[in-house]
């Protein structure tokens, strides 16, 4: 995707900049939606910005109701972020009681859940990581259809539902057996045009880069990756005119033709495994993580160039970064903000807001930068390179794992409430009522 800025603008500009360009340069990831509406992963251009013209409160107190719009509970446990179609919310969950996992439909406007489908039942993973769930990926909408992808009964399967729930196919993409790393999985799908992108990475023969034929299910194109710890979501764009599906991890960031496959290019970096998205402006592509070896690279997305362009050694780990033209924010693994120059690097700024823990990422709506910590906080500050502001600290719940949506000028939130057996999740959206 190209952006423009010159000399001092404000965010809200380079959105508008971003969005007519990406009208005419980006990739077409979601067809049938509207401008609010979220249909994946780190929504329709794939940046984690909100529309140009939405916005979102500053703040709000759950005790209180202030600026609470609606609130529902959720069955289960998931990490995953829910998606926005139309007049609706869907999320996957699993419930570990009965060991299914699930895709939940929640009303837009009032958040009252609608209908609760079990995929899979019986067949949850045998181990995970304590800080991970069985319902971390995220869903994806075509507008007419929503695509789940489960690590189930040792395989990333993939199910294509309409929106009414009726089940059009299911698809195992690869076997999927962790043996020194059996953390569970967590990228999520990602539609591009008539294709869906699937990623099943782990350390053994089956793990791969995959497309699928959102119609039928079957493999268009099919590409081995690395026997490698690694969790990264794929993400499309466009860069220098080529459309590319990023991807980051195994010690490389590489490009592929999201149409056949193709290898484009890759760079490479210093880290096996990478759970955040790729991010990019204009040329440059950032990534962040690592175990083991970890930090912060960018390189030149067109090909150009071979070498890491910059570096540096802060870790986001679980977390994607967040790309404003010629800038890019970071919240660390530790709690610590920060703000780099993507040209050459340069720290803008650097603040701490919190002790640590984090694995949701930051997200942009109306020139503010949001993000949740693991406790369940939500903190709000302003998006400039100029200096960091911390506009508000919002307590929403106990714990929060996944990513805020923006839909209607509200926020909606993923939060879990309470510890170990008496935890319970909520979807909460936050808005001017």
């Amino acid at each position: 995707m190209n952006r423009i800025a010159q000399g001092p603008r404000s965010t809200r500009t380079w959105n508008v900049i971003t969005l007519l360009l990406f009208a005419t340069s980006n990739l077409n990831s979601a067809s049938h939606s509207n401008a609010q509406d979220w249909m994946q992963w780190r929504g329709p251009d794939g940046n984690n910005h909100a529309a140009a013209d939405a916005d979102a409160p500053v703040r709000w107190d759950l005790e209180r109701g202030e600026n609470v719009v609606w609130k529902t509970a959720i069955p289960g446990r998931g990490h995953s972020t829910p998606i926005v179609v139309g007049d609706h919310l869907f999320l996957t969950t699993a419930v570990a009681d009965d060991e299914t996992q699930r895709l939940v439909k929640c009303n837009r406007a009032d958040g009252r859940m609608v209908n609760n489908w079990v995929i899979h039942r019986g067949t949850l993973p045998d181990r995970i990581h304590s800080n991970n769930s069985y319902a971390s990926p995220s869903a994806a909408s075509d507008g007419q259809n929503v695509y789940v992808s489960f690590h189930t009964d040792d395989a990333i399967v993939v199910t294509s539902l309409n929106l009414d729930g009726k089940q059009n196919w299911q698809k195992k993409v690869a076997n999927f057996r962790p043996s020194r790393f059996q953390f569970g999985y967590g990228s999520s799908p990602i539609l591009v045009d008539d294709l869906l992108i699937v990623a099943a990475e782990y350390d053994g023969a089956d793990s791969c880069l995959a497309a699928l034929d959102t119609q039928t299910g079957g493999i268009v194109w099919r590409v081995d990756r690395p026997s490698n710890l690694n969790f990264a979501t794929p993400i499309a764009t466009t860069i220098g005119g080529q459309p590319m599906v990023l991807i980051s991890g195994a010690g490389m960031i590489n490009a592929y033709d999201p149409a056949t496959g193709k290898e484009l290019w890759r760079v490479d970096t210093t880290t096996a495994a990478i759970c955040g998205t790729v991010v990019w402006d204009d040329r440059r592509v950032m990534t962040s993580g690592g175990n083991p070896g970890s930090g912060t690279w960018c390189i030149l997305g067109d090909g150009s160039s071979n070498n890491v362009q910059w570096e540096n050694n802060v870790k986001c780990y679980e977390q994607s970064l967040l790309t404003i033209p010629n800038y890019v924010f970071a919240v660390a693994d530790t709690g610590v903000a920060y703000c780099w120059r993507t040209m050459d690097g340069k720290q803008m700024w650097r603040s701490r807001m919190f002790g640590g823990g984090i694995s949701a990422s930051p997200m942009l709506v109306n020139d503010r930068v949001y993000v949740g910590s693991e406790d369940g906080t939500i903190f709000v500050f302003k998006a400039s390179p100029d200096r960091f502001e911390l506009m508000s600290e919002n307590k929403t719940g106990d714990s929060i794992f996944a990513t805020p949506v923006p839909v209607d000028d509200r926020l909606v939130i993923r939060t879990g409430v309470g510890k170990g057996a008496e935890r319970q999740e909520y979807l909460i959206a936050v808005g001017i009522r």
